[in-house]
């Protein structure tokens, strides 16, 4: 099921890499259906980003800190469980009971990256503010959020496609990559996925889709917080007329004898 590709893979999405100091990377401003206080995970995008994540990206990126059972759960890909048992059973474990290798089960987490130097990609969409204001007061971020998922879909369709060669490695240019080149290659081009409902699979969208995905596995329960804090908020609003009202009835009778 895993699509096997070629690549000269170095911390893509992590700090490093090939980085000139001082130079920060263009970060797009994609909508993206989870933003905003009342903003919600695209069930079928979640779909989609698995999809790309599982037929590009898991050949050398990992997930290890995501439960496997999590892709039913809602406000998630919400799979079916018996899709979730199938896709868990495509990636093996060592089981030390076994002594021996055996499919994963959902109870197991999504496999780690393959290669050493592979950023595991399970947080990095929480690790990497593609808008910058924490620094200071953080009004961008208070409106834009932390961009990371923007970040991740600036960085997959910002190749250029010039190269360089330095000390024996090949260099990509990349807008988003701060410093401007990275050693990982385009993992991903036009039609690169197949997707069964016919959805676009132009680069940009097979971005997007994979970058919602990864906001996912770093934030799975942020439609639960969001409603945790919407009904904070109706409570406390509701509470502050309540004290209002219950102050003004309390000192009415006082207030009235100091007019007289």
């Amino acid at each position: 099921m895993l699509k096997t590709i070629t690549l000269t893979v170095s911390l893509a999405l992590a700090a490093g890499g090939a980085m000139a100091a001082g130079t920060q990377g263009h970060v797009h401003d994609f909508a993206f259906p989870h933003e905003g206080p009342f903003g919600t995970y695209d069930t079928l995008q979640l779909q989609r980003g698995l999809q790309v994540y599982t037929e590009v990206c898991a050949a050398c990126h990992g997930l290890k800190y995501v439960p496997l059972r999590t892709l039913a759960d809602p406000g998630g890909p919400q799979l079916p469980e018996d899709q979730v048992r199938a896709y868990a059973a495509n990636f093996e474990i060592f089981d030390p009971e076994l002594d021996d290798f055996r499919p994963r089960a959902p109870t197991d987490h999504f496999p780690g990256s393959s290669l050493a130097n592979a950023p595991d990609l399970s947080l990095m969409a929480k690790a990497r503010a593609g808008f910058h204001g924490p620094y200071g007061t953080g009004i961008s971020q208070l409106f834009k959020g932390i961009g990371g998922p923007e970040y991740i879909a600036s960085l997959l369709t910002g190749y250029t496609g010039e190269e360089k060669e330095e000390a024996g490695s090949i260099f990509y240019e990349n807008t988003a990559f701060p410093g401007g080149w990275i050693a990982m290659a385009p993992p991903l081009s036009d039609e690169a996925v197949e997707f069964a409902d016919g959805s676009p699979n132009d680069l940009e969208s097979l971005a997007v889709d994979v970058a919602a995905f990864l906001m996912w596995t770093a934030e799975p329960k942020m439609m639960a917080r969001k409603q945790a804090g919407f009904t904070a908020v109706i409570f406390l609003t509701v509470l502050a007329v309540l004290l209002y009202l219950t102050n003004k009835r309390l000192w009415a009778g006082i207030k009235g004898r100091s007019h007289a």
